[in-house]
């Protein structure tokens, strides 16, 4: 997703999309949750605390919902875009405006709000201990800036780099996702970004 300073900015840098984005904004703009921008995208909030947003990629537009995996998702509507990784957050995908159906999403949206009122939520697991696999280390080690940039990140964003490494299973794709990694580290930049309202 492109970065944003206001919605409106955010809309405009997808014309193909600006239609649906606007028709789901109006939903979540009624149904009195606080617009913002977050990362570079639409945020809507409740007490402060982030329940949804809205997104677009190359083939899609669509709402994220931060505490998705708690929705009853009766219409099996809710796609995990980061299987494995993503234990809370949801995503509601549109390829055309006509598969928007009002009431339902509108439903969506108020069970979500309803959970957050009630304090329901997902806690990231913050027990789990972070295993750096070898290449990546010896990679951090001949490099200290990289190194830094490395520490300086938060627990997610490292868990995500350590993952692609530990998962590698030939040689040239090893490599491949250490480059990968670089230049996230060089940009400041986490793998799954683009994903993240």
């Amino acid at each position: 997703m492109k970065s944003a300073k206001s919605v409106e900015e955010f809309i405009e840098n997808y014309p193909e999309w600006k239609s649906m984005l606007t028709t789901l904004r109006n939903f979540l703009l009624e149904s009195g949750m606080t617009e913002t921008i977050k990362w570079g995208a639409p945020v809507y909030t409740v007490n402060g605390k982030n329940v949804a947003g809205i997104g677009a990629f190359k083939s899609y537009a669509g709402i994220w919902f931060f505490q998705g995996a708690l929705l009853e998702d009766k219409y099996q509507l809710l796609i995990n875009a980061n299987e494995g990784n993503t234990k809370a957050l949801r995503q509601m995908r549109f390829h055309h405006e006509s598969e928007i159906e009002e009431v339902i999403v509108r439903g969506y949206i108020t069970e979500a709000i309803n959970n957050q009122m009630e304090g329901r939520e997902i806690k990231p697991d913050k027990a789990k201990p972070l295993e750096i696999p070898g290449a990546l280390q010896e990679m951090l080690n001949e490099n200290p800036e990289l190194k830094q940039r490395f520490e300086q990140s938060n627990l997610t964003r490292k868990r995500e780099f350590a993952e692609l490494i530990s998962t590698a299973k030939r040689e040239d794709t090893l490599k491949n996702r250490l480059e990968k990694i670089k230049i996230h580290l060089q940009e400041n930049t986490g793998l799954n970004d683009k994903y993240r309202p």
